[in-house]
This record gives C-alpha cells, structure tokens and sequence, in this order.
C-alpha cells in the first residue's frame, strides 16, 4: 500500500495566508460572492441546449451522413461542455451557495455517462495529491500509458507520445462502460478512503445502475424506437460522440499537469511532502491560454488550473479575474507561475513531455525536468 501523504505546514513567509487575504479582499472590495453569477447562470443554460439540440436532431431530422457525422463530433465537443463548464463546478461545491442547487446541477454527471460518487472520490485524491505517483488518481491510465516518471517503464512508453491520443479517445467510453464499476469496487474497499467509508454502499450501486439504465435508454434504446438507424449506426454514432469528448476531455487535463516545468514531488520514507499543499499546487500545475475568453468560456476555466487548484472552493466564472492575484503573489515569493501562452503550446508541450516520461533511456525524470 502507498505510504500515507503529509504536507509540510512550515510556511514562515506565509505565502497561502497572504494570497488568501489578497484573494478575499478581491471578492469584498467588488462585492462578488465566489459562486455563479448570472453570466454563469446563462452559460449553464447554454451549455445544455448545446448538447441537448443536436441529440434531438438526430432523432428528428433526416440528415446525410456528412452533417450527421458532424452533428455527433459537435455533441462530443458539447457533452465535454457540460462536464467542464457546469457539472464541475457543482460537484466541487463552488456553483452555488447552496448545497441542494450544487447537488442538483452536479448530477449532470449522470447525463454525460459518469458518476458523482466515484468523480468525486477521484477528484479528491487527485486536487489532494496532484502529481504524486501512486496517490493521484488522474496519473492512472491502466497501464497503457506512463504519466509519472516513478512509473515502472515498459518499451511500449517510447511509442506513447504517438499512439496516447487513440488512448484518449476511449476516456468517456470506458466511463459509460466499465470504469465506474470498476472504481466503485475499488474504492468501496478502500479503509483509507473517508469519503467511501461514510457512504451506504447499497446506495451507492443502486444510484450508479439506475443511472447507466436511463442513460443507455436515452442513448440506445429511444433512437431505436423512433428512428430508422440500425443498431450498428447507432453504436457507431454514439463511439463519434465519445470518440470526441474523450479526445477533448483528456487532453485538456493533461494540459495543467504533464507538461513541461512540472514537478513530481515523492515523500520521504516517512511520507512527509517538502512543501505545503499550497505551495506544492504551484510546482505540479500549470496555467495555459490566459486572457483567450473563448478558451475560457469552453473549458469551464480549466485553463487556469493553478487558480482551481489553489480554490477549488471559487466558480470558474472569476478566475480570469483572480489570475493576476495569483501570479503576482506568486511571483513575490519566488515560487513558480507555469503558464503556456496558448493552448497549442500547451498541446505541444505535452506531447513532448510523455515522449520524455516515455523514453527507455530515462528511468526517472528528475523533478522539474518534465
């Protein structure tokens, strides 16, 4: 079992409690509260129809197959929307001020193939161990890929920087299919998962079938009752949708992490972490297309993951705005601000970043070195 994870809380230049200050003097002096507003709101609704209108479409209109093909790349790209721009937010609690308005809009996890439970879980280890081999979560690909550099190498790695997108393609798939089942075992099983362990597992099942029921219904079994596509159209229709958010989703989270200027922090053999959870947020995430409003409004502001990562707990809708805080703060303690300027920087970066962790010559990336 991995050694159990502590933070170092020795920050004698208080650099957390200052940007902490800074950031709340920001949302008091505007007089802006940290959840939605109403451009979050619109947004919300917009994101819906933009995954909703095609899937109507199809069921409803008579396309050839060019403008269908279109229409299910489109829904992808809108499916990915959804979980990104609202789904969440409200899972993290940050949508709103409510915990009933979060839960319900969180659930739209359920329409875009996941589950809350298990993202929830997931997620969790993943803000509380980013880039920790063997504790973040979102470093697992199931061995088909190697994302950390205290990783076991295997010569097929060498070829990943290459064959990672197909890998990618099959994200959203494998969560409609197995991966939720899979993970719902797993952590259910888990005594050091705290979040598991204060759960009804039955519940918990029970929540996770129905779901998958009225999910394969709308996606399967409604299409075959009211159009006149085969079941094989059908099915291939549906791997182009998730064909087209798995591509999006996984790149654009590999987009804050494996990139170059990253860190893979390991604890001593005490499993004390050198620096403060804050702190070690800096050197293992990274911003990417700042100030591009499009970018922004798409992909929920996960182009500011260090901003997320250091407050989860804020809606997206104002990190464009507590960016500058961050960096200059930042900056004023010598701590690292990684940013890629554009996305296909970002993009670039990235794929050279897993040939590295991918060549049979390097065993162990030194940290910083990726």
């Amino acid at each position: 079992m991995p050694k159990k994870i502590t933070f170092s809380r020795k920050d004698p230049a208080k650099f957390f409690q200052t940007l902490q200050k800074r950031v709340d003097a920001y949302f008091k002096e505007n007089n802006k509260s940290k959840t939605a507003n109403g451009e979050m709101i619109f947004k919300t609704f917009t994101m819906f129809a933009l995954y909703i209108t095609p899937y109507i479409l199809l069921l409803t209109v008579s396309m050839p197959l060019w403008l269908t093909i279109i229409t299910l790349v489109f829904m992808g790209l809108a499916m990915s929307g959804v979980g990104m721009s609202v789904m969440h937010d409200a899972n993290h609690g940050s949508y709103s001020k409510h915990s009933l308005v979060n839960k319900i809009v969180g659930s739209s996890i359920y329409l875009i193939s996941g589950n809350v439970f298990t993202w929830k879980v997931q997620h969790t280890l993943h803000h509380s161990y980013t880039n920790i081999h063997e504790h973040d979560e979102d470093l697992n690909a199931s061995g088909l890929l190697r994302l950390s550099p205290y990783q076991k190498q295997r010569k097929a790695y060498k070829y990943q920087h290459l064959y990672s997108v197909f890998v990618y393609a099959l994200l959203t798939l494998n969560w409609s299919l197995t991966k939720d089942f899979k993970q719902i075992i797993l952590f259910l099983r888990n005594p050091k998962l705290p979040m598991a362990n204060k759960v009804n597992k039955r519940a918990v099942w029970l929540k996770l079938i129905a779901a998958k029921i009225v999910y394969f219904t709308i996606f399967f079994v409604i299409p075959i009752m009211v159009t006149d596509f085969s079941f094989g159209q059908i099915l291939l229709g549906y791997c182009i949708m998730h064909f087209t958010a798995g591509i999006t989703l996984s790149i654009i989270f590999q987009l804050a992490h494996i990139v170059e200027g990253m860190n893979f922090p390991e604890p001593d053999d005490t499993g004390n972490m050198e620096n403060t959870w804050a702190i070690h947020q800096l050197y293992t995430t990274a911003d990417f297309s700042p100030g591009n409003g499009f970018i922004s409004w798409y992909l929920g502001g996960l182009n500011y993951q260090i901003e997320h990562h250091i407050f989860p707990n804020i809606c997206h809708i104002h990190y464009r705005d507590i960016a500058k805080i961050v960096e200059s703060t930042a900056k004023e303690f010598g701590l690292p601000y990684v940013q890629n300027r554009t996305i296909f920087q970002a993009i670039g970066s990235h794929f050279r970043s897993l040939k590295v962790l991918g060549s049979l010559e390097q065993r162990v990336v030194p940290a910083g070195a990726v």
